[in-house]
């Protein structure tokens, strides 16, 4: 029963993130390589935002609970922003190697920022997504597996669906943040920002499992909207695309700019 719900969790989690790297990524070696420097670039931000957490935890070791209620808040709210800033520097870093690339083969062409900009969001959301299932594993070491501490028995299934949304949001924020880099918007990495944190946070600031799930799906909905338009998309073709009559693959067949 205990491997049931874990493989079936699993494959809620990261079934659709898998086939996206099958179909989009695993056969282009470069891609790879991009997916897995953009889960780096994750792994680094949340190491920094552990060290934080850490160093408040040993200083307000004996304050109340309602202190530590607002530090984790905070400590959301920084891990947040730093990973939206390490987001911003491999933008950075693969905008100059791009340019790099052009100037020594001016021939070659370039992967396009919009097709960076997919992998690096998956490379962050996977990682993410990672670390958010095995957190709730370990929560989860005790003599049931039914409810954490009292929690709702739909906590697993739960969990398992919002680590989905999680990533899937993250391959949508990458795309709408580096849209927004690429055309000097910087309203634009506010809203993705925001939205990070409203995400984040809203588990802190509600218990009810089902009501969160639901505005982070609504969320999603919206966002994958945005980066689609913003990856170039528009209604023709995707009218085209659900048709099989559109021979132009969005991510595969992207010109650079």
């Amino acid at each position: 029963m205990t491997a049931a719900v874990f493989f079936g969790c699993a494959f809620i989690a990261f079934g659709p993130a898998l086939a996206l790297y099958i179909f989009t990524i695993a056969t282009d070696p470069l891609r790879v390589i991009f997916l897995i420097a953009g889960a780096f670039f994750w792994l680094v931000s949340l190491l920094l935002s552990s060290v934080f957490w850490y160093l408040v935890r040993v200083v307000t070791d004996n304050r109340d609970g309602q202190v530590q209620t607002y530090l984790l808040i905070f400590g959301v709210l920084l891990s947040v922003c730093i990973q939206e800033l390490f987001r911003l520097a491999y933008y950075r870093l693969l905008k100059k190697a791009s340019e790099g690339l052009k100037s020594i083969n001016p021939e070659e062409t370039a992967p396009s920022m919009r097709l960076l900009a997919y992998v690096s969001g998956l490379g962050f959301g996977i990682m993410s997504g990672v670390f958010s299932f095995v957190n709730t594993l370990s929560n989860s070491l005790g003599p049931g597996t039914v409810g954490i501490h009292g929690d709702s028995p739909q906590f697993f299934l739960n969990s398992a669906f919002m680590t989905l949304v999680i990533i899937m949001l993250h391959v949508f924020w990458g795309i709408v943040f580096f849209d927004g880099c690429e055309k000097n918007k910087w309203y634009v990495l506010l809203m993705v920002l925001l939205c990070h944190m409203l995400v984040s946070t809203q588990t802190l600031l509600s218990p009810h499992y089902g009501v969160n799930l639901v505005s982070a799906y609504i969320i999603m909905v919206l966002m994958g909207i945005w980066a689609f338009f913003a990856a170039g998309g528009s209604c023709r073709n995707l009218k085209l695309c659900l048709l099989c009559q559109d021979k132009d693959f969005l991510l595969y067949n992207q010109r650079s700019r």
